[in-house]
């Protein structure tokens, strides 16, 4: 029976797409005000809240209420397991939120630590009574979740340095980190057609690594990139990924 048709696979796909940005999202908000009050591209729907203080005291309180139906909802149908991943959920957020010692304030830790996304995976595979995804998904998962963390650096490159916040690409630089994306992406471009053989894709993230091996070298290079640049950036991005939907549900480039 295919996925779609399974009441667990609807619910663990809202869950992801709200009350876990919730949880992760929330968390960051607590403890990022300082960054979020220098940074001009907050306080948007599009690229995230600059919550007020009293927004940001209410946040705890909505951010367990969110996750308590779920919490029930995944220990009837996956079992007493799903507490193990409540408990890597909430220790990867708190590990790299924790005031001042938080893996965010870790140059190198703070790309690692994004590979805790590939709990959805592990999620998936329960809820929807599916065998475990191949090793190179969750390579890739782990590599796609660090270049798209690696990429709002970029874009908070300058606030996150008034803020004197320690990030990868505030210790590389802007153009390093650039190469660094560029490397990022052509790691999954080859991961996806060594291993999926899925031309498209693997085309798509090759693209994606010149033009960032361009972007360092000839277009931006170290230059910030202006406020309706990184809007069209985020929402190319995302159109790129919302379009892929199909194409990786109909070929299962990623189930092996």
């Amino acid at each position: 029976m295919p996925a779609w048709r399974h009441g667990a696979f609807w619910l663990g796909l809202f869950y992801i797409t709200l009350p876990l940005g919730l949880l992760i999202y929330g968390c960051n908000d607590l403890v990022d005000g300082e960054n979020d009050r220098r940074n001009p591209r907050k306080g948007t729907f599009l690229f995230g809240a600059r919550p007020t203080p009293a927004q940001r005291a209410a946040l705890p309180r909505w951010i367990v209420l969110a996750q308590l139906p779920f919490v029930a909802a995944f220990a009837a149908l996956c079992g007493l397991k799903s507490l193990a991943w409540w408990g890597a959920l909430l220790g990867a957020t708190a590990l790299y939120n924790f005031p001042r010692y938080g893996f965010k304030n870790w140059p190198g830790v703070d790309m690692l630590n994004q590979a805790a996304y590939l709990l959805v995976f592990v999620l998936s595979s329960w809820l929807c009574a599916a065998p475990p995804l191949p090793w190179f998904t969750f390579l890739f998962g782990a590599l796609f979740a660090m270049h798209s963390h690696l990429f709002g650096q970029l874009m908070d490159h300058a606030p996150d340095l008034a803020a004197g916040r320690r990030t990868t690409a505030g210790v590389l630089g802007v153009v390093p980190a650039k190469w660094l994306m560029a490397a990022l992406l052509a790691g999954e471009a080859a991961l996806v057609w060594s291993c999926a053989r899925d031309p498209w894709i693997a085309a798509a993230l090759a693209g994606g690594s010149a033009f960032f091996v361009l972007d360092a070298t000839l277009l931006w290079r170290a230059r910030a990139y202006a406020g309706w640049q990184m809007r069209l950036f985020f929402l190319g991005w995302n159109a790129a990924a919302l379009c892929s939907i199909p194409w990786v549900w109909k070929t299962a480039t990623l189930a092996g």
